[in-house]
C-alpha cells in the first residue's frame, strides 16, 4: 500500500466562501505563511485598519524619515495576538526574525524591518498587519472540506499591488471563479 504524501498549503490564498458566517473572515483573503500537520498560520490581506505605519512607528518610538512610508496602511491580520506585528514583504534582505514563505515572499516579525522602512531602506513592497489567523491541527483541513474556504496558490501581485477591496474577487479569479456568483445554497438532485 502506497502512503499519500501530505500536501502543504503554505504560500496559498484562503478565500472565504460567500457562506462564511464568521464576521472577521467574511469576504476575506488570507495568505498562508505556514501550514503543517500541526496547524496553520496566515495573514488576512484585505481588512485595512484605521492605523497607518506612522501611527505604529510613533507608538514604538521608531524614527520615521520617509513621510510617504508613514502613509502605509496597517491591516487587521487576524484575531489572534492583535497587538503583534507581521510584515509580509518581498524576499531579499535579512532581518532578525524572518520566515521565508516562498522564493518571493517572506514574513518578518522583528523591529529591525520597521526601523529600515522608517529610514527608506526596507523592502519596496510590504503588507503590514496586526494579528494573525491560526488553525489547530486538522482544523483548516476540516473547514476546507466543509466548503468554508476556496484555496489557490498565492500571487505576489494580488498580495502587494491590488487595492484591498479587489483582493477577494481577484484571488478567486486565479482559479476561474467569480466569487460573487457563488451561492450559499446547496443543490439537490
Amino acid at each position: 500500500m502506497k502512503i499519500k504524501q501530505w500536501d502543504t498549503l503554505t504560500n496559498h490564498f484562503l478565500i472565504a466562501m460567500p457562506g462564511m458566517d464568521d464576521p472577521f473572515f467574511a469576504k476575506t483573503v488570507t495568505y498562508l505563511c505556514q501550514h503543517s500537520l500541526e496547524g496553520a498560520l496566515g495573514i488576512v490581506l484585505n481588512r485595512p485598519s484605521e492605523l497607518t505605519l506612522a501611527d505604529v512607528m510613533e507608538q514604538m518610538k521608531i524614527d520615521l524619515q520617509q513621510e510617504d512610508t508613514g502613509k502605509t496602511p496597517i491591516y487587521l491580520g487576524g484575531p489572534i495576538q492583535p497587538d503583534r506585528g507581521f510584515v509580509l514583504h518581498e524576499t531579499g534582505q535579512s532581518w532578525d526574525s524572518t520566515l521565508r514563505v516562498s522564493s518571493e515572499i517572506s514574513m518578518t516579525t522583528s523591529r529591525d524591518i520597521l526601523e529600515a522602512l522608517g529610514q527608506g531602506k526596507g523592502p519596496a513592497k510590504v503588507l503590514i498587519a496586526l494579528g494573525y489567523a491560526g488553525w489547530s491541527q486538522g482544523q483548516l483541513e476540516r473547514e476546507i472540506i466543509e466548503n468554508a474556504w476556496l484555496n489557490t496558490p498565492g500571487d505576489q501581485s494580488i498580495l502587494f499591488d491590488y487595492p484591498p477591496s479587489q483582493r477577494w474577487k481577484a484571488a478567486a479569479g486565479l482559479v476561474g471563479v467569480d466569487i460573487r456568483l457563488l451561492t450559499t445554497q446547496a443543490g439537490h438532485a
